[in-house]
């Protein structure tokens, strides 16, 4: 990566670390704010991704998050500061459990019940990792992928990117017509900079990459795509297990399938593997799917 490559994601970085370096406001409130310029609406993983730094911060840095479970109830006001709330749920031998909610003019745009460990050995298995899927390297980078669909863009090309994401097979922003149907919707992705030795930052940034591409497997499943001539979406809830040690400013595949649409919603389950195949992560999330002016 060039000087100038390395300082431009850096930079997209920093910002990414700002937005998850909660303000404390009380003993166990927070308030968060979003990047100066976004979509219309707070991105679902940003809300998750503070929210989980809000109910982390409240907890034995001794034990760390091991799952999450949340709901985006409301679309959040990206130019209104976002309050955290956490509470207790309780402070076991092995386990803190904490429930995080995020509001706005007072009431509830997501909540998370979040759960903590402490270190211990057991049983260790996996299932395999993809073995058909080329490194990184050998994928288009997102500006290669982005060059091609300018009219597409829209707010998404204003906007600083944190995260390298090079999608395996085509993403589900091209023109309709474009994407192939494909059960698999597989995305190699890392904080495109460097992130300092805090494990539960590390969580955080991969809550926030979480929701980046997981729907994307539902519509990927029909050859559909999102926006003019495709469809429209938006998180309904979502659920994260963490499983092994990892950084987040690694490579990490996200291997994404739905295994069931219907009803104007779609589900989608993700895995995430290092590139040594170690599965780091799973997730699970349901959003809900529209046609473009339905």
């Amino acid at each position: 990566m060039s000087d100038g490559r390395v300082a431009i994601g850096q930079a997209a970085v920093d910002q990414l670390l700002e937005v998850l370096d909660l303000d404390p406001t009380g003993e166990m409130t927070f308030r968060g704010m979003s990047p100066p310029v976004g979509p219309q609406r707070v991105y679902g993983g940003q809300v998750a991704g503070q929210a989980l730094v809000a109910a982390g911060r409240t907890v034995d840095p001794e034990r760390f998050v091991h799952s999450l479970h949340g709901y985006f109830v409301r679309p959040g006001d990206p130019v209104e500061p976002i309050a955290y709330e956490v509470e207790n749920i309780r402070d076991g031998r092995s386990f803190s459990v904490r429930r995080s909610v995020a509001l706005q003019h007072g009431k509830p745009i997501f909540f998370m019940s979040a759960s903590f460990q402490r270190a211990e050995e057991g049983l260790d298995h996996q299932a395999p990792a993809p073995l058909d899927v080329p490194p990184p390297q050998e994928v288009p980078t997102m500006t290669d992928r982005l060059s091609r669909y300018p009219e597409r863009l829209g707010i998404w090309g204003q906007i600083s990117r944190p995260i390298d994401v090079r999608y395996v097979g085509e993403p589900g922003w091209v023109r309709p017509g474009d994407r192939p149907a494909d059960p698999h919707q597989r995305v190699w992705m890392r904080i495109d900079g460097k992130l300092p030795d805090d494990p539960l930052l590390h969580a955080c940034a991969l809550t926030y990459a979480s929701d980046l591409t997981l729907l994307d497997s539902v519509l990927s499943a029909h050859g559909e795509v999102w926006g003019p001539g495709g469809l429209v979406g938006a998180s309904l809830d979502h659920a994260l297990w963490f499983h092994r040690p990892f950084r987040a400013d690694e490579w990490f595949l996200y291997d994404c399938l739905s295994p069931s649409a219907s009803g104007a919603r779609g589900l989608a389950t993700g895995r995430m593997f290092t590139t040594d195949g170690r599965q780091i992560a799973s997730a699970v999330q349901e959003g809900l799917l529209r046609r473009v002016g339905a």
